[in-house]
This record gives C-alpha cells, sequence and structure tokens, in this order.
C-alpha cells in the first residue's frame, strides 16, 4: 500500500473508531475528546499543512470544515470525502502519529480482555501473570508526546498560526469591501510569516479590485519573487502573473501584458490564461494599426512615392506607396498610385485588387475606372474593360482616358474577329470563361434563346437585341471572345 493510501486508511480507520470504539454515533454525540478536535484552531491547522492548505479555496469543502465546526457529529456523514480523511489526520496531531486500523483494535481490545497477548515462548506464556481486565473506555487513547521544540521554533509555529488567522480576516474584510482594513490584515499575515507568498497574493487583488493597478503589479512580482524562493506551487506562481498581466491589460500596456501571461504559462499551462493572452495579442494588433494611422505622414509617403516614380524608380515607388497605405488606408488616391505602381512592376494582380479597393472606397473616382479598364485590357479581360471604361464615362463623359480606353478595347474587340488565329481566340475565350459573371450570362435561359435565334430565328433575335440588359450581356460575350462575329 502506499503512504497516501495507508493514510487515507488510517483517518477512515480513526474516523470509525469515533463512532463505534469510542462510543459516539450518528445520534449519540461524540465525546468530548473528539469534539475538541474541531474547534477554533482547526482552520490554522488546516491551512498549515502543505497538502490541505489548497483545499481552503474550494467553497464546498469549507461549508463542510464549518459544519464540522458546528456539529462534530457529521463526520460519519462525510467519510466518502478524501479530503476529509486528510485533514481529520491532520487536527488529530501528529507529525507521524500512527493510527491503528479497525481490525487491529478489534484484536487489540480482545488481547486485553482475554490477557492472552502475543508471548516470545509457550514457557514464557504458562507463566506470565494474568494482565488485569481494563474497562472499556469511550475516551481516545492518548496520543504520543510531541518532541520537544526549541523557543525559536515554536515562536515560528506560533507565528504562522497566527499569519493564517489573520489571513482569514483579511479575506472576511475584502469580502465585505473593507479594504484597507483587509491590506491590513494581510500585511499583519506577511509580517507573521514572510515565506508565504498567499498573503501577498491576496494583497495584489485588493489592489486590483481599488483599480490600484501598479501597486497591484508590484505585489504580484512580489509574491512570485517570495514563491520562488520558499518553493510554492507552481500554480499559485502562475496566478499571481496572470493577476499581473489583466492588471497591464486595465492601464493599457498590452505588450506587458502578454509578456506577463507567457511567464505565466511557463510556471504553469492554464487554458484560460492562454485564452486570455491570444485575446489580448488580437486587441494589439488592432491598437497598433489604430496607433499608426496619420494623414500627414501617409501624404508625405505618397509624395515620395510620386517622385520615384516620376524617377521610373517603380520598386521604392511602391514601398512608398504601400506605406502611405498603411497610414491612410481609406484613402482611394494612394490606392490607384500604388497599382499604377505595381502595374510597372508587372504584379497586374496586386494592381487590380488595390484598384478596386479605391472602387470601393469611392465609387464616383473616375480616375480609378480608367486605371481598372487599363489593367483588365493587359490581363485580356476585354469584356471586363470594356464594362469599366463605360462606367467611368457614365460618370464623367468627358473623360479622356475612359474615351481613348474605350476606344481601343473596341477596336481591339473588332480587329481580334476578323485577324485573331484560332489559337488567340480559345485564349481570348479561357479567359473570359473564368469571370464568374460569364458563366452567369451562359446560364441565362433568355440569353440561351437569343444565341439560338441569331441562327434559327434572326427575326426575333435582332427583336431580343433591343432590350438593353439583353444587348449588354450578349456585347459582353462577343467582348469576350465567346460569340464569334463578321
Amino acid at each position: 500500500m502506499f503512504p497516501e493510501d495507508q493514510g487515507l486508511a488510517n483517518g477512515k480507520a480513526a474516523a470509525q473508531k469515533a463512532k463505534e470504539g469510542l462510543g459516539g454515533s450518528s445520534t449519540g454525540g461524540m465525546p468530548n475528546g473528539m469534539a475538541g478536535l474541531f474547534g477554533p484552531d482547526m482552520m490554522a491547522k488546516v491551512a498549515l499543512d502543505p497538502k490541505t492548505r489548497g483545499y481552503m479555496s474550494d467553497p464546498d469543502f469549507m461549508q463542510k470544515l464549518n459544519t464540522l465546526q458546528r456539529d462534530p457529529n457529521q463526520l460519519t456523514t462525510m467519510l466518502g470525502d478524501p479530503r476529509i480523511m486528510e485533514v481529520f489526520q491532520v487536527i488529530l496531531g501528529a507529525q507521524g502519529m500512527q493510527m491503528k486500523t479497525g481490525d487491529e483494535f478489534k484484536k487489540d481490545q480482545e488481547e486485553k480482555q482475554t490477557g492472552q497477548g502475543m508471548q516470545e515462548s509457550a514457557g514464557a506464556a504458562a507463566a506470565a501473570p494474568v494482565p488485569e481486565k481494563k474497562p472499556y473506555s469511550s475516551e481516545p487513547e492518548p496520543m504520543e508526546v510531541e518532541e520537544e521544540v526549541s523557543p525559536e521554533e515554536k515562536k515560528i509555529k506560533d507565528d504562522r498560526t497566527a499569519s493564517v488567522a489573520a489571513k482569514i480576516r483579511g479575506n472576511a474584510l475584502y469580502q465585505s469591501k473593507k479594504f484597507e482594513e483587509a491590506l491590513a490584515a494581510y500585511d499583519e499575515a506577511i509580517a507573521l510569516d514572510p515565506t508565504n507568498m498567499t498573503f501577498i497574493n491576496n494583497k495584489a487583488a485588493v489592489f486590483f479590485t481599488s483599480k490600484q493597478y501598479d501597486e497591484c503589479i508590484e505585489a504580484c512580482l512580489q509574491a512570485v519573487e517570495v514563491g520562488q524562493a520558499n518553493r510554492a506551487p507552481f500554480e499559485d506562481r502562475a496566478k499571481a502573473l496572470t493577476r499581473a498581466a489583466k492588471a497591464h491589460q486595465k492601464k493599457g500596456d498590452l505588450g506587458a501584458a502578454i509578456e506577463m501571461c507567457q511567464k505565466s504559462l511557463l510556471e504553469h499551462h492554464e487554458r484560460a490564461t492562454e485564452r486570455l493572452m491570444k485575446t489580448m495579442e488580437l486587441e494589439k494588433r488592432k491598437a497598433d494599426t489604430f496607433a499608426y494611422l496619420d494623414d500627414d505622414k501617409a501624404e508625405e509617403a505618397k509624395q515620395d512615392g510620386n517622385n520615384h516614380f516620376r524617377n521610373k524608380e517603380f520598386g521604392k515607388a511602391v514601398n512608398c506607396y504601400e506605406e502611405a497605405v498603411k497610414r491612410a488606408p481609406k484613402n482611394a488616391t494612394i490606392r490607384n498610385n500604388l497599382a499604377a505602381a505595381l502595374c510597372k512592376i508587372m504584379d497586374f494582380n496586386g494592381a487590380k485588387r488595390e484598384i478596386e479597393v479605391a472602387i470601393d472606397l469611392d465609387g464616383k473616382y473616375v480616375k480609378a475606372w480608367a486605371r481598372k479598364g487599363d489593367i483588365e485590357v493587359v490581363m485580356k479581360e476585354n469584356h471586363k474593360a470594356l464594362e469599366s471604361y463605360k462606367m467611368g464615362l457614365t460618370l464623367d463623359p468627358t473623360h479622356a482616358s475612359c474615351k481613348e480606353g474605350l476606344r481601343k478595347v473596341t477596336a481591339s474587340i473588332n480587329y481580334g474577329q476578323a485577324n485573331m488565329s484560332e489559337e488567340e481566340r480559345k485564349e481570348r475565350a479561357a479567359h473570359a470563361m473564368a469571370d464568374p459573371e460569364i458563366q452567369s450570362i451562359l446560364q441565362d435561359p433568355i440569353i440561351n434563346q437569343v444565341l439560338r435565334d441569331f441562327n434559327d430565328n434572326p427575326t426575333a433575335a435582332n427583336d431580343a437585341m433591343r432590350d438593353t440588359t439583353v444587348r449588354a450581356k450578349i456585347e459582353k460575350l462577343i467582348a469576350g471572345g465567346i460569340i464569334q462575329t463578321g
């Protein structure tokens, strides 16, 4: 049996002894000697023992202890909780006091009553006098006398007991929101036992609740230092660092808060702390982006980009425009300039992405529509370029770039119909078929009927082309090279 299992068995036997062997019962009351074990000092003994100290953070367990103090007879109803067994051993005393099991106790009683104790030999048994029978007693057997301790050791033990009492008083004051009195109680506990980081961590909790975040952080770090020096549980040290992280978060210092979370996870990995850190990392990215916004610096970067563009230093121009975009992400003009520079370094997909963002930011930005058409021509998406130039001319019928772009793309479409090779036609049609809008048009039953009518019923097809919507769709198919004319 492992030592822990032996301790549990001993505790259960002691509890059974309290009920059966010493005259107590669930209804008949517990002897004074046993009831005294659950007196006012019980909480301090539990708090001082490393095995049972952590149980005091469980409200349900504390309720059981309070019930035992009020009515020790309830012990027999709580034997299913192994923590009660451990507590029972602690308050019984003893540094290593061994309890007899129920069977051993019964056997011992029988030996005492019959006088037939074990002897080393049969002859010795015959010569030995019959021991005097002892009356059955309901009082517990006297405990072993503790070894004498020095005055210094006794003072340390007494101080620790008093420190726990001060901490419990501080907790009650904290719950009552009497923060100054609670701090004084915790300071008293720290003075009595400066090796216990829990008291300092409790002070940090008071500082956090009262929004004294600098003091909270200082107390948390002090608690961790004391805990490391005195080998406190990793969980307790991690808890203090997590509280420091939350205090930094309240101050708006997300960088320091994330650092505290990282240190906490190194002490003890806790999922709640990990989630907190990820949330703060997201907050920090958003805050950093927002803090970086600056219209004046964006304009400076834009002008630098313009200078590089004029000097045909297109790579440097791209870098300057990208910096300007970071400073002013909702500036459509900067996006347009960036698209122009990306075209120069042959990044047409990037250029199209930026120009579409510019149009989303300002749908009436005619230069952006013209630039979009130019990019689509280069990407062999004539059907899209045709639409972009027309949109620009709708906004400004006199816009030179849109007028010239429309003329060129129309000529290209017409030229392609007559002069493109079969391979070039297939390539242009393949570009068009990749467009979801073209795919949607080809699935339109009305358009399919018009396309059949061009061969079977030209009159009906011409009538259908008078509808502006139908005409626009058919023209888009022609521009994309899906329909061949001429």
